[in-house]
């Protein structure tokens, strides 16, 4: 892990990209803002009504920028990100989505003062970003069931349940889930499969606090791959505390393979989902982007991370098992 300190000071301006769908989001910001304020930042301000305005905003007004934040979940930050890289400026997040998966992986607190004091105190650290046919992503990019769960998990759904919304989504999907034929090439090894989804991850949580492969960091040059390749869809509810601790490449129904590229071909074309967004179709080529991204993290990150990544039952979980063996 690499780090270095970015020094705050008197007049420093930010640009603050907010979900402006989010009402959430709006409180959360207003709270940041008051203390970025505070710490003698400038912050100039964009409410975005769609995610294809962020890119060209940050373009703009980028020159003479300090750094960019984005106030909101996952997919605010993923429309965020490749404007930051671009303009290479280093990118600090404000959590305020449903499940805020990145901000777990960074150790990034939920609470929008702590999380805006983060920024202030400016420890900078060095991340990976993947990258999906040229569009940019800091979690998972995959296709089969998560594509069907972010069409189904609507604002609504989101608005009305929050994180447990994902597991309603969830049961509804597996209800309908059917499997897909796919050729994937792992750093040139071909492997023809019959999946109901295939994942390819450059940091370690997605899915409200699934867990990509219980190893895995955002700066570790790799991707990790999981095909899900079971007869019976409703079968995956065995494994789900597995999934939860990043264990289920242990179960001989999931294909598991660690790569810096990674290509996919389907019969028809299939949508990708990618931080919760449907940013790209099959084909798709999946490549690691090194130390693409400054992201304003806690000075102990890499502590802070682990403990937020780690329940009480994960620990208790492993401390009781030896993992041995394919199940």
């Amino acid at each position: 892990m690499k780090t270095e300190n970015f020094v705050a000071g008197e007049g420093l301006r930010l640009l603050v990209v907010i979900n402006g769908h989010s009402r959430a989001g709006a409180a959360r910001a207003e709270a940041a803002l008051t203390e970025l304020r505070s710490a003698g930042f400038d912050c100039q301000v964009l409410s975005a009504g769609s995610r294809d305005e962020v890119g060209p905003w940050i373009a703009r007004h980028a020159p003479g920028a300090a750094g960019v934040v984005a106030v909101g979940g996952d997919g605010t930050a993923n429309a965020a990100a490749p404007g930051a890289v671009a303009a290479g400026l280093p990118f600090g997040l404000i959590p305020a989505g449903t499940a805020n998966d990145l901000a777990r992986t960074l150790g990034i607190p939920v609470e929008p003062k702590a999380a805006a004091r983060v920024i202030a105190q400016g420890g900078l650290r060095a991340i990976d970003l993947g990258e999906v046919n040229g569009r940019l992503y800091f979690n998972v990019a995959s296709l089969g069931l998560s594509v069907d769960l972010a069409r189904r998990l609507d604002r609504e759904t989101k608005r009305k349940f929050g994180r447990f919304g994902y597991w309603i989504a969830c049961a509804r999907v597996l209800f309908g889930a059917r499997p897909f034929r796919a050729v994937i090439a792992a750093d040139g090894e071909i492997m023809r499969v019959k999946s109901l989804q295939i994942a390819v991850g450059n940091g370690r949580f997605y899915g409200g606090g699934l867990a990509v492969e219980h190893s895995a960091q955002i700066d570790d040059g790799c991707l990790d791959l999981y095909s899900l390749e079971f007869a019976h869809p409703w079968k995956l509810l065995a494994i789900a505390k597995d999934f939860l601790v990043g264990r289920h490449g242990l179960w001989r129904e999931v294909r598991v393979r660690r790569a810096q590229k990674v290509e996919i071909r389907t019969r028809r074309r299939r949508a990708i989902n990618a931080d919760g967004e449907i940013i790209a179709r099959t084909p798709a080529t999946f490549l690691i982007r090194r130390e693409a991204l400054k992201v304003f993290t806690p000075v102990d990150a890499e502590e802070a991370a682990s403990h937020a990544g780690r329940s009480r039952r994960e620990r208790q979980f492993d401390h009781a098992n030896e993992w041995s063996g394919v199940r």
